[in-house]
């Protein structure tokens, strides 16, 4: 009986790679890069899957991957993957929650106070070779409210985080009724968007929750107010976004996630000048690849080896 095929598809860190290679009872395939067409060759033979974000996990790959056994998400959000498609299968589904949680959060707050002391617009104007001073007057952080929809790990994460800027904190989460951190209070979703100063999105994208933010919310949003998205695209809908953002009925705005990755060229969101976009950096940092990777690798071993699945998911 052959050894086990592991591929991982969507780049992992180079040391830990070197380990997952060293395991004897495993074969894992030399690259950890692949295309779409690459990783559609070696299906019949995989065992084991790590992917990021990138690979989607459908019903097409799914059909062809007979002997698949174990997919991993080298990350929290499983939402490229058909979990409940791979289930049928016979397919096991698990992530590393916690992985990348402070780097998330922390991009998160980089893009808040991005947008709210104007430095990604005040920085392009310098590479013009301009000196604008007044033209990009600011505000600050002290003493606001911030509004959290959705307030799991990452978001409890950004709220503590912040704690030194004496901010106030409203949350609406469909599970989390209550904190022990002393400054933030359960709020409606309309009373989130109404009375905060910065909106948060922090929920993951479910059924439930595509298309959630939609202009019905947005209008409710101080003229002042600005809105950041650093979970998942397809949770604010961005044509409504696109529109209140133009319209100025809203500050300003900060999405390191968008509907279809990577953003389309043509996409409207690149020509308003109240935004900050990224390109999903949430986890682009070494530690949280690390801790990703290091997770991957120890459920990998623990699945294939001692027969033990870590941090399964089910649909």
């Amino acid at each position: 009986m052959g050894r086990p095929l592991i591929v991982v598809s969507d780049g992992f860190d180079k040391s830990l790679f070197e380990q997952l290679k060293k395991m004897s009872e495993l074969e894992v395939h030399p690259e950890s890069k692949l295309s779409r067409e690459q990783l559609m060759e070696l299906l019949p033979r995989m065992e084991g899957l790590i992917v990021r974000s990138a690979t989607k996990v459908d019903p097409a790959l799914l059909d062809k991957a007979e002997k698949l056994k174990l997919v991993i998400r080298a990350g929290e959000g499983v939402d490229n993957i058909d979990v409940k498609y791979s289930n049928k299968k016979g397919v096991k589904v698990a992530n590393t929650p916690g992985a990348n949680s402070n780097s998330a959060a922390e991009h998160a707050i980089s893009l808040m106070f991005t947008v709210l002391r104007k430095t990604a617009w005040a920085h392009a104007s310098m590479l013009r070779g301009e000196w604008e001073k007044t033209k990009f007057n600011g505000n600050e952080m002290a003493g606001k409210t911030v509004g959290f929809v959705g307030f799991g790990r990452i978001g409890q994460i950004v709220a503590r985080r912040l704690s030194g800027f004496e901010i106030k904190v409203l949350f609406s989460d469909p599970v989390i009724k209550s904190s022990d951190i002393p400054y933030a209070k359960p709020a409606s979703i309309e009373d989130v968007f109404k009375l905060s100063d910065i909106v948060t999105i922090h929920t993951p994208l479910m059924d439930s929750t595509r298309n959630m933010i939609t202009e019905k919310y947005l209008r409710l949003m101080k003229k002042s107010a600005i809105l950041i998205n650093a979970a998942r695209g397809g949770i604010v809908n961005e044509d409504d976004a696109y529109i209140c953002l133009k319209e100025g009925m809203i500050r300003g705005g900060g999405f390191d996630v968008f509907a279809s990755e990577p953003l389309q060229k043509d996409s409207k969101l690149l020509g308003l000048e109240n935004i900050v976009l990224t390109p999903h950096l949430g986890a682009s940092t070494d530690e949280a690849q690390f801790r990703v990777g290091e997770m991957a690798v120890n459920q990998i071993r623990e699945f294939f080896v001692n027969n033990k699945l870590l941090n399964e998911v089910k649909a």
